[in-house]
């Protein structure tokens, strides 16, 4: 399923941030400043600055910088320079991976991200050369310890509009199409409920599993290196781990 493996991604992040939290602080302004371009300053009214905002929280942004990141986005035009850029390729054993990017170099970004497939065993693809094996869908995950009722969540979820339900060991899965996303979102918060994790983005359709654990090392030194590059914003992928 979908949620083993983002489950795993949430994790690698999260290890990851105590040990780069400038990194991951800097990649929330850039997050911050192409929300505010794009639907102003007010999160009421911005339902991608809200979703943001969220994110930078989960990190551990403190408030103060998220609000400087806010103003200086309003204040100075932040955010006009950075672009959205995907990058599509296969690592280690012939997993597919999508890299989602904002830069305002493309030039160093192309450069780092062919250098990081490369360097690993993998290969940079061109556009298309993935994506076929990945469906773009909303993915909210709420911790089943907080939340123990799994008939209640799934009838909330269900209800705001989501299109599946998953009760995994650990968390309960919310799929949603992509369209519906904040709408889901923004209904199951109205109910209380606090997110692991929640994002919109490529989820593959299905997962393949890797034997050698040569190639896994690989796998998870690419990943771990993509995550930590400031240009990256998400990486995606179809390994079972």
């Amino acid at each position: 399923m979908s949620g083993h493996s983002k489950w795993n991604n949430i994790k690698r992040k999260k290890e990851a941030s105590d040990s780069a939290k400038g990194a991951i602080f800097t990649k929330m302004a850039k997050l911050i400043a192409i929300a505010v371009k794009e639907g102003g300053p007010d999160p009421d009214g911005n339902s991608k600055l809200k979703d943001v905002i969220s994110k930078a929280k989960a990190a551990n942004m403190p408030n103060d910088n998220i609000k400087r990141a806010i103003q200086k986005a309003a204040g100075a035009g932040e955010g006009d320079d950075y672009e959205e850029i995907q990058y599509e390729g296969y690592g280690p054993g012939g997993i597919a991976i999508m890299v989602r990017t904002l830069t305002n170099n493309r030039n160093r970004t192309a450069a780092d991200v062919r250098h990081m497939f490369s360097k690993f065993g993998g290969q940079l693809g061109v556009d298309g050369s993935v994506g076929f094996l990945f469906e773009e869908k909303g993915v909210i995950l709420i911790s089943r310890e907080d939340f123990e009722d799994e008939d209640k969540v799934m009838e909330d979820a269900l209800e705001a509009g989501a299109a599946d339900f998953v009760a995994e060991d650990e968390f309960y899965e919310v799929d949603t199409a992509s369209e519906d996303y904040y709408t889901v979102k923004e209904a199951l918060e109205a109910k209380g409920y606090e997110f692991i994790d929640a994002s919109v983005g490529p989820v593959a359709i299905t997962l393949n599993k890797v034997e050698d654990p040569d190639i896994c090392s690989n796998l998870e030194k690419m990943l771990d290196m993509m995550e930590e590059n400031e240009d990256v914003q998400e990486v995606y992928h179809n390994w079972d781990n």
